[in-house]
C-alpha cells in the first residue's frame, strides 16, 4: 500500500474518516482544454489542500484558469495509463518519477523543463539535487518535486531500549548484537509487516546499497537482466534471509499488515523494539499512539556494513512525488509556468510544512525551525541534505510488471523459500 501511494500513508497517519470516505470516488476532467489547465492529483488529505490553494493561486494571478482533478491511487494508475497520448490527458499531471514517469518519457508524451528552467535557474538550484535526480531521465528534467521526501529510518523505542541498557546501533555488528539481546528479554527486535512484499524490500534496498553501493542497483535499474545476478545483489539477499532465519522478526512477521498499524503498535507497547520504515511512520506513530510518540520514540539511520563500499549516510525510501507537464498539453506554456512557478515558491512550501511534509528544497531547514516536529523534520532534513545518494524505491523505479515480480519473491525469500540464487536469477528473465 505505501509503495502504491502517498495517499494510503496519510490516510492511515491521518486516521480521518473523511480521508476515507473518499476512496471510492475521485473527481474526472476533461483532459486538455484551450484557455483550461488540467492538473492531476491523488486524493491526499495532507496534501490536497496544498495542491488546491496553488492552483487558486495560479487561476488568480494569470489568463488561465486552473482546475485541480484528484483520484484516489489505483484509479489514478489506471486512469493516467489510458490518459496520456489522448485528448483526455491533463496537462499537468502527478508521478512518481523513476519507471513509473520514463515510459511517458520514453513514449515522447512528457515535455523536458530544460527550457524554462534555464529561464529561471534559481528555481532548479533551490531544489536538493538528490531529489532532482529521480526525474531526470536521460539528462533532462522532466518533473519538479511537489510532496515532501520520505527517506527510510529505524524508529526505536527508548523504554525498551533503556530497559535492556541498549544504544541504537551505528554497525551492522550491532544490530545483530541487539537482536540477539532483545530475544533473551522475549522482545521481538525488529517489527515487520511481512504480509506486505515493500517492507521486506527495504532491507534488500539498505544491504545492497551498504555492501556495494548505489552503483550496483543504478545498473539494476538501467538495464534489468543479467546486472540482478551480481554478486553484490546475491549477498544483499542472503543477509536478509539470514537475519530473518535468526529470528529478528519474530515467528509471526507473515501475518502482520502494515495498512492497519499492526507493526507500529507492536513498536509503541513494546513488543517490538525496533522498526525499519518510512519517514512517514512518524506522524502515524503522533496519531495513533500520542504519548508514545512524544515521550519514547527514537530513530537512527540504517546502520553501516564494514568493509562495504556504501557511504554510511545513503538513504533508500521517497526522494519525492512530481509535477510533470503533458507534451501535447493544449496549455504548454501554462502548464510549465505552473509547475515551474509554483513547486518551489514560499507559498507552496510553507503550505507542504503545514501539512506536515519535509520539502525537498535547500531552504527547508531554516523554515523547519520552530515548528511542530521541528526535532524530528529537522533531522530528517538534515540526512537528506547530507545524503551522499538517496535511491529511489526499487518497486517504483522499475516497470510495474517487474515490481510486482520483485516483491512476490522478497516474500518468498524471507519465508525460506526461494534461495538468493534463485531470485536473481528469476529477475534476471524479467522483461
Amino acid at each position: 500500500m505505501r509503495r502504491r501511494a502517498l495517499f494510503s500513508r496519510t490516510a492511515i497517519a491521518l486516521g480521518t474518516a473523511a480521508v476515507l470516505a473518499l476512496t471510492g470516488c475521485g473527481s474526472s476532467g476533461p483532459g486538455s482544454t484551450p484557455g483550461k489547465l488540467q492538473v492531476w492529483s491523488l486524493q491526499d488529505a495532507g496534501l490536497n489542500p496544498v495542491v488546491k490553494a496553488s492552483v487558486d493561486r495560479f487561476s488568480k494571478d494569470g489568463d488561465t484558469k486552473a482546475t485541480l482533478s484528484t483520484y484516489i491511487n489505483d484509479a489514478y494508475k489506471q486512469k493516467i495509463q489510458v490518459a496520456m497520448g489522448s485528448p483526455n490527458a491533463p496537462d499537468v499531471f502527478y508521478n512518481w518519477g523513476g519507471g513509473n514517469l520514463d515510459q511517458f518519457v520514453k513514449a515522447g508524451q512528457v515535455e523536458s523543463l530544460d527550457a524554462a528552467l534555464a529561464k529561471k535557474p534559481e528555481v532548479k538550484d533551490a531544489f536538493l539535487p538528490s531529489v532532482l535526480e529521480t526525474a531526470n531521465l536521460d539528462g533532462k528534467q522532466y518533473g519538479l518535486p511537489m510532496t515532501g521526501t520520505q527517506p527510510v529510518i529505524f524508529f526505536y523505542n527508548k523504554a525498551v531500549f533503556a530497559a535492556a541498557g541498549a544504544q541504537p546501533p551505528t554497525t551492522y555488528d550491532d544490530l545483530l548484537k541487539l537482536v540477539d539481546l532483545f530475544k533473551s528479554k522475549k522482545v521481538t527486535p525488529i517489527a515487520l509487516p511481512g504480509s506486505q512484499g515493500w517492507t521486506e524490500l527495504m532491507y534488500a534496498e539498505y544491504f545492497l546499497d551498504r555492501i556495494g553501493g548505489p552503483e550496483k542497483w543504478e545498473a539494476i535499474a538501467k538495464s534489468g537482466g543479467a546486472a540482478w545476478q551480481d554478486p553484490a545483489v546475491v549477498q544483499a539477499l542472503q543477509y536478509c534471509q539470514d537475519l530473518a532465519k535468526k529470528g529478528a522478526f519474530g515467528t509471526n512477521f507473515a501475518s502482520i499488515n502494515y495498512d492497519n498499524a499492526g507493526a507500529g503498535k507492536l513498536l509503541a507497547t513494546g513488543k517490538s523494539a525496533m522498526f525499519l520504515m518510512g519517514t512517514w511512520e512518524y506522524p502515524t506513530q503522533l496519531t495513533n499512539n500520542p504519548a508514545f510518540a512524544k515521550k519514547d520514540l527514537g530513530w537512527f539511520q540504517f546502520p553501516s556494513l564494514p568493509g562495504g563500499k556504501g557511504e554510511p549516510g545513503n538513504l533508500v525510501g521517497n526522494p519525492s512525488n512530481y509535477f510533470s507537464v503533458n507534451a501535447s498539453s493544449k496549455n504548454k506554456e501554462a502548464a510549465v509556468d505552473y509547475v515551474v512557478d509554483t513547486v518551489s515558491s514560499d507559498a507552496y512550501i510553507d503550505d507542504l510544512i503545514k501539512s506536515g511534509a519535509v520539502p525537498a528544497t535547500k531552504n527547508a531547514e531554516s523554515k523547519l525551525a520552530g515548528k511542530p516536529n521541528a526535532e524530528f523534520n529537522g533531522d530528517v532534513f538534515k540526512m537528506v541534505s547530507t545524503a551522499p545518494s538517496f535511491a529511489q524505491s526499487w518497486d517504483q523505479a522499475v516497470a510495474p510488471d517487474i515490481a510486482k515480480r520483485l516483491l512476490d519473491n522478497l516474500q518468498k525469500l524471507f519465508l525460506q523459500k526461494i534461495t538468493p540464487k534463485a531470485f536473481v536469477d528469476d529477475m534476471a528473465q524479467a522483461k
